[in-house]
């Protein structure tokens, strides 16, 4: 039994697993870490044309995905995943972060992933046009997702940039856990909500360009250190905000 389930509701069902069936995902996919089903919901359109919009109430441009249709797809995919949870990008939702990802998947920052028994089942919600119906998110006590404050021209891409972030914390799927800990945005270890320090390989020197003679020393507690007043200075000079939550 895969450890993530996503059963994922979109007008364009050729759009997946697009990225995520390459790399780690795509492995993980493979190794059935990870399962998705994709719903059209053009299956559920109304008349010959398979309709799933129409015009705003109280007048208005463009259109909105209809709640009757909607309702019908949602319906569907309860029956073959009665327990998941239901998503849907959003501008108006919360935002992803890194914390945020880690409620949806069930790992608190303290916990190692590959000592939890997860089993996360998704329903996420693509839409597209104007947006959809607001009766559909009160009925299903659908949680709205942010990922950042710009707008795409529909939900696809943002359900794929989710799934993204869930699959790589499930057991098995990085080869090194303990690289997250150094990450951006993480909570837990000793650069915590910092922002990564620049990193280098070789060639030791490239277009005149040298590594620091820090990297290059051999003394790992100096290298440490460094490592992490640069991850310090970076925060505070790009996102200073996160210096204080």
């Amino acid at each position: 039994m895969p450890l993530l389930h996503a059963t994922i509701l979109t007008i364009f069902p050729e759009m997946f697993p697009g990225s995520l069936q390459y790399s780690l995902a795509g492995q993980a996919l493979q190794k059935n870490i990870w399962s998705y089903e994709v719903i059209n919901i053009k299956d559920f359109g109304l008349t010959k044309h398979k309709n799933v919009d129409d015009e705003p109430y109280g007048g208005g441009c463009g259109l909105i995905m209809r709640a009757d249709v909607l309702g019908a797809a949602i319906d569907h995919a309860l029956l073959t995943n009665p327990d998941g949870k239901i998503f849907y990008p959003s501008p108006r939702g919360r935002v992803l972060t890194q914390k945020f990802v880690r409620e949806i998947i069930g790992i608190s920052p303290t916990q190692e992933t590959s000592d939890q028994t997860i089993c996360t089942n998704l329903i996420i919600l693509c839409g597209r046009f104007e947006g959809i119906d607001e009766r559909i998110i009160e009925e299903y006590n659908i949680t709205e997702i942010s990922i950042g404050d710009y707008i795409l021209s529909g939900g696809e891409v943002a359900a794929l940039t989710i799934l993204d972030c869930l699959i790589r914390l499930l057991p098995n799927v990085l080869v090194n856990h303990a690289t997250l800990q150094s990450e951006s945005f993480e909570e837990k270890g000793e650069f915590a909500g910092l922002l990564e320090c620049p990193l280098y390989t070789r060639p030791a020197k490239w277009r005149e360009r040298e590594v620091p003679n820090i990297l290059l020393s051999g003394h790992h507690k100096m290298i440490q250190d460094w490592r992490r007043q640069q991850s310090i200075a970076i925060t505070k000079q790009r996102r200073p905000e996160l210096l204080h939550t």
